[in-house]
């Protein structure tokens, strides 16, 4: 199984979260991008999209191996 990195800069951590977003300015509504985060950072990282009024959901990360 491969173990996925946090996406936050510069963390090497293994990812445990995943954080669904879009820009609504510029991808239709069926289009989603995936952040991975380790516990450290989903925080940051759904706060950052979050201020810039990004719909977003954070949820656990599943892996299929």
């Amino acid at each position: 199984m491969t173990q996925l990195e946090c996406s936050r800069a510069g963390c090497r951590s293994a990812a445990t979260r995943q954080v669904v977003w879009r820009n609504p300015r510029i991808h239709e509504a069926s289009r989603r991008k995936i952040w991975t985060a380790c516990d450290a950072h989903v925080a940051y990282l759904r706060d950052y999209l979050a201020a810039r009024d990004f719909p977003l959901d954070v949820s656990t990360l599943e892996v299929v191996p």
